[in-house]
C-alpha cells in the first residue's frame, strides 16, 4: 500500500501548531468600531435590530469610548442623529451639532483614541438622501460645498480622519481642498469608494434614522453587479486626495476588496455592515449558530480577503474574545 509523502496535516494536530502557521491573525488593532450619538444628555437606547449597539448623547459616547480604548481597539467611527432635520442637512455643519459635540467630549475625557467622522447628509436631511434634492433628483454639485463645510467643522472639533459616503462625484477634491484652505492638511480622508446599494444596510437605517422618504439610492451608490467599476471610483478618489478607502459592505463583496488590494498601494478598509452583524445576532440568540465562531471567521476572511482595517460592530466583541 502506497502513503503519501505530503501530510498537511501533521501542522493541523494540535492548536500551537495551528497557530504557529496561522496565514491570517486576527487582531482588534486593526479594527474600527462605529458609534452613533443623539441629542441630549445620559440618553443611552439600544437599536432594536442590532443587539448590543446603542444611539446615545455625547456624554454616554465618552463613557463606552473609555471602554472601546481599554480593549485595545484603536478608533471610532462617529455618525450623527441631529436634533432637527431640512432640506439641505443644515445642522451637520453647526459647531454645536451631535458629532461635533462627542468629539469635544471624548476629546475632553484625554482617551488615545483614532476619531473618524462620517461626513453625509443622509442622517441630517429630512428627505433621508445623502445630497441636496433638486427637482427629484439628488444634485451632485450642490451638494459637494454642503459636505465640504461639514468636513471642516468636524475637523476643528478635533477629528483626526473625516470618512465622506455619500457618493457624490467629485467630493473628497472638494473637502481636501477645504481642509487645506483652513490649515487642517494633515486631517486624513477615508473615503468610502466603492459604496454599493445594498439590503445590507437595513439595521443602519435604524440606527442612524435615515431611511430615504422616496426612491432609493441605486442612481449614486454603486450597482452590486458591477467590480471593474470600483477600481476606477478608487483610481478617482486617489487622485482627488484620499488617502485611504473603504469598500462597503464587506461580506458579500470580498471579491471587490481583493481586486482593490492588488491594484492600489494605499491603506484599504472594509466595512462589515449592520445587516451582516444582525444576521449573525439574531442566528446565535435563536441558538442557530455559534456567535463567536461565525463573526471571527467573517472577520478573518474579511482580512483574509486584503483589508488592513474592518469597520465592525463586532470590535470589542472581538477584543474580549482575544485577550490572553
Amino acid at each position: 500500500m502506497s502513503f503519501p509523502t505530503h501530510r498537511p496535516r501533521r501542522l493541523r494536530r494540535t492548536e500551537a501548531l495551528r497557530g504557529l502557521v496561522r496565514e491570517t491573525r486576527l487582531t482588534a488593532a486593526s479594527m474600527i468600531y462605529p458609534m452613533f450619538v443623539c441629542p441630549g444628555s445620559k440618553v443611552r437606547q439600544e437599536v432594536s435590530s442590532m443587539p448590543g449597539v446603542f444611539q446615545q448623547s455625547p456624554d454616554q459616547i465618552a463613557e463606552e469610548c473609555r471602554e472601546v480604548a481599554t480593549l485595545g481597539v484603536p478608533g471610532i467611527m462617529l455618525f450623527g442623529l441631529p436634533e432637527s432635520k431640512d432640506p439641505r442637512g443644515t445642522s451637520s455643519i453647526s459647531a454645536q451639532g451631535v458629532v461635533q459635540r462627542a468629539i469635544d467630549a471624548i476629546r475632553k475625557a484625554n482617551l488615545d483614541l483614532i476619531v473618524i467622522t462620517d461626513v453625509c447628509l443622509c442622517e441630517y436631511t429630512d428627505h433621508g438622501h445623502c445630497g441636496v434634492i433638486d427637482h427629484g433628483d439628488v444634485a451632485n454639485d450642490a451638494t459637494l460645498p454642503i459636505l465640504a463645510e461639514q468636513a471642516l467643522s468636524h475637523a476643528r472639533a478635533g477629528a483626526d480622519i473625516v470618512a465622506p459616503s455619500d457618493m457624490m462625484d467629485g467630493r473628497v477634491a472638494a473637502i481636501r481642498e477645504k481642509l487645506d484652505e483652513h490649515n487642517f492638511a494633515n486631517i486624513a480622508i477615508l473615503s468610502y469608494a466603492a459604496k454599493y446599494c445594498s439590503g445590507f444596510y437595513g439595521p443602519f437605517r435604524e440606527a442612524a434614522d435615515s431611511a430615504p422618504q422616496f426612491g432609493d439610492r441605486r442612481s449614486y451608490q454603486m450597482d452590486p453587479g458591477n467590480a471593474r467599476e470600483a477600481l476606477k471610483e478608487v483610481a478617482l478618489d486617489l487622485e482627488e486626495g484620499a488617502d485611504m478607502v473603504i469598500v462597503k459592505p464587506a461580506l458579500a463583496y470580498l471579491d471587490v476588496i481583493r481586486r482593490v488590494r492588488d491594484a492600489f498601494d494605499v491603506p484599504v478598509a472594509a466595512y462589515n455592515v449592520s445587516g451582516e452583524y444582525s444576521m449573525v445576532k439574531a442566528a446565535a440568540r435563536n441558538g442557530w449558530l455559534d456567535e463567536r465562531r461565525v463573526a471571527t471567521e467573517i472577520l478573518t476572511a474579511i482580512q483574509r480577503a486584503g483589508a488592513d482595517i474592518t469597520l465592525t460592530y463586532f470590535a470589542k466583541d472581538v477584543a474580549r474574545w482575544l485577550a490572553p
